[in-house]
């Protein structure tokens, strides 16, 4: 959970560099619920990038940015927590861009598909399901990320199974459903 000051933790100010990341270039600067704010960033600039990626590029591409975003979270996350004296700043939210970007492998470049994955993800990121929970007491920005990604792996988990049982309909699924409403 994102906590108030606590005595002891504040050090010296983030470097910039750190500051950007951590708060995904100013979207956990947004109120309200900068954690919704930074996963909705990650769904868009992820349908950007991937709707001009060749499908066989997008699972490699995903996962190597989620792990460009937990590379550079974890250090940028534990920098500015001690810089305002938080152990969880509302305003860091790289670990819901590096848990949504998890939650969203192997999604269908579709709205509706995305969307779903978008509020699973946030759902689990709210609620931390065992074992997320306890990851929140790793040290500094480990503890910050990784709970995220926890979030982010029961997110993927229950998209594909959503996505395979048809609950949720990928890109062919849908274009095969409107073909038949014309024949």
């Amino acid at each position: 959970a994102k906590s108030h000051s606590e005595p002891g933790l504040i050090g010296p100010p983030a470097p910039r560099w750190a500051t950007l990341v951590a708060t995904f270039f100013g979207a956990g600067r947004l109120r309200p619920g900068p954690g919704t704010w930074g996963s909705l960033a990650t769904v868009l600039l992820w349908w950007l990038l991937a709707s001009h990626l060749p499908p066989a590029a997008r699972i490699p591409v995903i996962v190597v940015l989620t792990a460009v975003m937990v590379a550079i979270g974890i250090p940028a996350a534990t920098l500015e927590a001690r810089g305002c004296g938080k152990r969880d700043p509302s305003h860091v939210v790289i670990d819901e861009v590096a848990g949504q970007l998890l939650t969203l492998v192997a999604c269908p470049i579709v709205w509706p598909a995305l969307l779903v994955g978008f509020i699973l993800f946030r759902a689990f990121d709210i609620v931390k399901p065992p074992p997320v929970r306890s990851l929140e007491r790793l040290p500094e920005g480990t503890g910050i990320v990784v709970d995220d990604l926890g979030a982010g792996v029961y997110g993927l988990i229950v998209l594909q199974l959503l996505l395979h049982f048809g609950v949720v309909r990928s890109e062919e699924h849908t274009s095969e459903l409107q073909s038949r409403q014309y024949l």
